[in-house]
């Protein structure tokens, strides 16, 4: 199943809640320390819970968005001629895109598009002038991003694509998910521990440079890792939970293994979808026994989202970059506000300190409601 070229990741950049950049983003998903404090972007009065992981001056998402794409063709070493032909792939929430009124000075005045005009007019802002398209398939929506750009790029139908999503917590998003009582109370995600009561939500606005090895060769661009594989599969099981043994989405990672022409043992960590609640954590566990088998419970696993919070749409972009980061720096990150192990979730979860990166070889996973599951399997270079 392998494509005929390699796919190369040459730039990135992110915001968070940990900060701008990619240094910001390392540097926080290594030292564990969550960034969930009171929301005051809007009024959260009557609200179950009150905290989120935001970052405290923000422009509109749209020019959030112009910035990061800017930014990460700058580090790949993209310039204007190398942009005219790059694809747009953008992952992002449907409806106005901008916030009411932004906690900080905004970066431009153009009026925020609808979705999907708005990745045409990041294009035209970035120059950027291949094919565009936009995502809103939910908690997958970045990672089935990536996976077409790399299926493109790598069977030769473009050379360069710039995958971006963004997300930025807004009043209604948070009104659902804590009248759905999905938002933790106690204020701590806790991944895959006993304890566990829920997600919280978190900012992220993250753009990638994808490129065929030859054209990335071309420009002598750095290789930050690259896309060995990718999958994706669905559960058809219930419109909102997972299948309790984690078929979709043990089929996706074993799409994503095939494809990158690896066998199990050689993934040397995992960076797990798990949001804190009780019944997806057990079935992503599941699902990771179903791949591992008796060595599942000796791959490192951590969930990021213990720390930035569940970006919805951006979530597969910032957790691919948290995990392209922290296989080049050579450190896994913890699984913060663990409490203790859960019979449910028999795995290696990293809790007290970063780990060596035992290969270069890493998972990145994400789920989504009805049932959609994506796995991508990068290496460091």
């Amino acid at each position: 199943m392998a494509e005929r070229e390699p796919v190369r990741i040459t730039g990135v950049h992110a915001i968070s809640a940990l900060g701008r950049g990619a240094d910001a983003l390392l540097a926080g998903v290594l030292a564990g320390a969550p960034a969930f404090t009171p929301v005051r972007r809007f009024d959260t009065t009557g609200r179950r819970v009150t905290v989120a992981a935001t970052l405290p001056e923000v422009g509109t998402l749209a020019d959030e968005l112009t910035d990061a794409v800017d930014r990460a063709c700058r580090a790949a070493g993209v310039d204007r001629t190398h942009r005219a032909g790059a694809a747009l792939f953008l992952a992002t929430h449907g409806g106005p895109l901008s916030l009411p009124e932004p906690a900080g000075p905004a970066g431009g005045t153009d009026a925020a598009p609808e979705v999907p005009a708005l990745a045409g007019h990041l294009a035209r802002r970035c120059g950027l002038g291949g094919r565009t398209r936009t995502y809103t398939t939910a908690c997958v929506s970045a990672s089935t991003a990536v996976a077409d750009a790399a299926t493109l790029i790598g069977r030769g139908d473009l050379d360069r694509v710039v995958v971006a999503a963004g997300y930025l917590v807004e009043p209604d998003q948070y009104a659902l998910f804590d009248a759905g009582r999905a938002l933790a109370a106690d204020g701590a995600v806790r991944p895959f521990s006993a304890g566990r009561h829920g997600l919280l939500l978190g900012d992220a606005v993250v753009a990638v440079v994808l490129e065929s090895a030859r054209a990335a060769a071309a420009r002598g661009a750095p290789t930050l890792a690259t896309v060995a594989g990718w999958g994706r599969a669905g559960d058809a099981y219930h419109p909102c939970q997972p299948h309790p043994e984690g078929h979709g989405l043990a089929r996706a990672v074993e799409a994503a293994l095939r494809r990158a022409g690896l066998p199990a043992a050689a993934v040397g960590y995992v960076n797990a979808n798990a949001t804190g609640t009780p019944y997806s954590d057990a079935s992503e566990a599941a699902a990771l026994g179903r791949v591992f088998g008796a060595a599942a419970g000796r791959v490192p696993v951590s969930s990021t989202k213990s720390v930035h919070g569940h970006a919805l749409e951006a979530s597969g972009l910032l957790e691919l970059v948290v995990t392209v980061l922290t296989l080049g720096h050579g450190k896994l990150p913890v699984n913060a506000g663990w409490l203790g192990p859960d019979e449910t979730c028999p795995l290696d979860v990293i809790t007290d300190a970063p780990r060596p990166a035992p290969t270069p070889h890493a998972l990145t996973l994400n789920a989504a409601f009805g049932g959609a599951n994506t796995a991508l399997l990068v290496s460091a270079p």
